[in-house]
């Protein structure tokens, strides 16, 4: 458990709006979760949108970092992120991908939240783009974007189906796809 207020804040939010949602939480219960007085919440936070943000924020570090790793580890080839997908489907906890629930949730564009959200996705997408550079695909950027719309689908079809299933499925069509493009 972190012990600095901004950091128990974070860790509390973050599990909270990927369990039930960033509207359904609210920062009295942020409060609660935490151990953070209010007045120590706003010496870090101008508002509870400034505390998605950083969450976000956060998170996007975290996830894609936990994808690269688990990407070398199952081979470090593009199809991989489908296998790392597999394992992020198999556990309990498994919500979708917080940055769809963002979008989905926020619907506004021009927010923060939003923005940092799609940011999230366009990094996702450099990274898969890099994968299918290394391993001699042309077109990289282009497939990439095939292959992302193919996760995306995969995590919310796993959502939707509770099984590790869809990642397999995307993984076959995003073969097919590479395949194509050769």
């Amino acid at each position: 458990m972190a012990t600095h207020a901004r950091d128990r804040l974070l860790d509390a939010a973050e599990q909270l709006f990927y369990a039930e949602g960033i509207r359904a939480v609210g920062v009295e219960r942020i409060l609660a979760e935490s151990g953070v007085g209010r007045a120590s919440f706003y010496r870090h936070f101008a508002a509870k949108d400034d505390l998605v943000v950083a969450v976000l924020q956060r998170r996007d570090q975290a996830w894609r970092a936990w994808l690269a790793e688990r990407v070398e580890a199952l081979g470090g080839q593009p199809l991989s992120v489908f296998d790392a997908l597999a394992e992020r489907f198999a556990r309990a906890d498994f919500r979708g991908c917080a940055f769809i629930n963002t979008m989905a949730e926020t619907a506004d564009t021009g927010s923060s939240a939003y923005r940092v959200a799609a940011e999230h996705k366009e990094r996702v997408t450099a990274y898969v783009a890099e994968l299918l550079a290394r391993s001699g695909h042309q077109n990289a950027e282009a497939l990439a974007r095939r292959i992302v719309l193919l996760m995306d689908g995969a995590i919310v079809t796993a959502l939707r189906e509770r099984t590790t299933a869809p990642a397999a499925e995307a993984r076959a069509v995003a073969a097919a796809v590479l395949d194509g493009a050769r």
